[in-house]
């Protein structure tokens, strides 16, 4: 069973970014995925159904109502945002939007952020390469953002509520006390990241992705593949838990913080819950849940900021892991010395 579920691991991370087919239809591809893990792992019933079926409404309805909130807006925001980068310039613009979003992601939560995130990107116009680039760089600080408060997103809010007890006593600035050393570094090195290319770029030609408004088809059709996408997220998570159980639960920190970076193709929230507990010293806590969060930025199905972006502004999964990567090992990288200083 755990070495068939190592293969539909290899097989989720390799084949969305080698076969084309795959990346085009990512969502069902996932959704397949997850229906196998299931399988492998034995772990059907009906209270796994029902979460694939429920959990992903909260963050599709989100999708709709901006989704025609954004349309409606689209000319007004447009001329915002022109008048804007004419009077800060191009990078700041960027730079600001990306640490507005990434620390408003833990009161607006992650969805909302990234929602805002893209309608800005879309009207900037920027050429292909410093789209996707800005998208991925932003992504990773609004997945760091939203981990400081519950409301940000599920990790948080599942991990606050596990430590609430003794002897952690979490309360809601819990997380924000013991990562912010970590997160607030994480979200200004992907603000300077993505105002740098911009700058090295903003001379290039180039279009948008997107032009003009929205239609009401384009909306519906994008709630209804996020709407898959996290269900497939959540059959991956289940179908993956006996592997968890197993092995990820035992390793000592160093060893946590690293396997986390599954956090690439599953769901953070899910590995949060099976993972984190009172009986956890502080360091293995901090170590599991910062593996999760930079990990998550990896690639597409990491974080729900990744696929709310991937998917309003088309960019594929190949396109997503030539930047999505290397940023995230180097993050990762880094931030493990700064553990491992902290901690020695």
């Amino acid at each position: 069973m755990l070495i068939g579920l190592v293969i539909v691991a290899l097989v989720v991370l390799v084949v969305p970014i080698t076969v084309k087919k795959a990346e085009e239809n990512i969502e069902l591809f996932l959704l397949a995925m997850g229906v196998i893990a299931m399988t492998i792992g034995s772990r059907w019933d009906l209270l796994i159904v029902r979460d694939a079926l429920v959990e992903p409404l909260m963050i599709t309805g989100a999708v709709l109502v901006a989704g025609f909130l954004f349309r409606l807006a689209y000319g007004a925001l447009g001329r915002f945002i022109d008048v804007t980068k004419r009077k800060l310039g191009l990078s700041l613009l960027v730079a600001i939007t990306v640490v507005v979003t990434s620390l408003l992601s833990s009161v607006i939560t992650a969805i909302m952020a990234a929602l805002v995130l893209v309608e800005i990107v879309n009207h900037l116009r920027l050429p292909r390469t410093a789209e996707v680039k800005v998208v991925v760089f932003a992504c990773f600080g609004i997945g760091l953002g939203a981990a400081m408060t519950p409301l940000g997103e599920p990790l948080s809010t599942i991990t606050i509520a596990k430590l609430s007890g003794e002897p952690y006593n979490a309360g809601f600035w819990f997380l924000a006390e013991k990562l912010w050393m970590y997160i607030i570094p994480g979200i200004l090195v992907s603000a300077f990241l993505a105002a740098a290319y911009v700058r090295k770029v903003a001379e290039d030609a180039g279009e948008s992705h997107a032009d003009g408004a929205e239609g009401l088809g384009a909306v519906l059709f994008r709630t209804l593949k996020v709407y898959v996408f996290v269900a497939a997220l959540v059959l991956l998570g289940a179908g993956f838990k006996p592997f968890i159980d197993s092995f990820v639960t035992q390793m000592p920190f160093q060893g946590l913080y690293w396997i986390n970076g599954i956090s690439a193709f599953l769901d953070n929230a899910t590995l949060a819950a099976a993972e984190i507990g009172p009986s956890l010293a502080i360091h293995q806590i901090e170590s599991a849940l910062l593996g999760l969060l930079i990990a998550g930025g990896i690639l597409i199905p990491g974080n729900i900021p990744n696929i709310i972006s991937a998917g309003k502004l088309k960019i594929g999964g190949k396109e997503w892991a030539r930047v999505g990567v290397p940023t995230g090992l180097a993050m990762m990288t880094v931030c493990f010395g700064v553990i491992l200083l902290v901690y020695r």
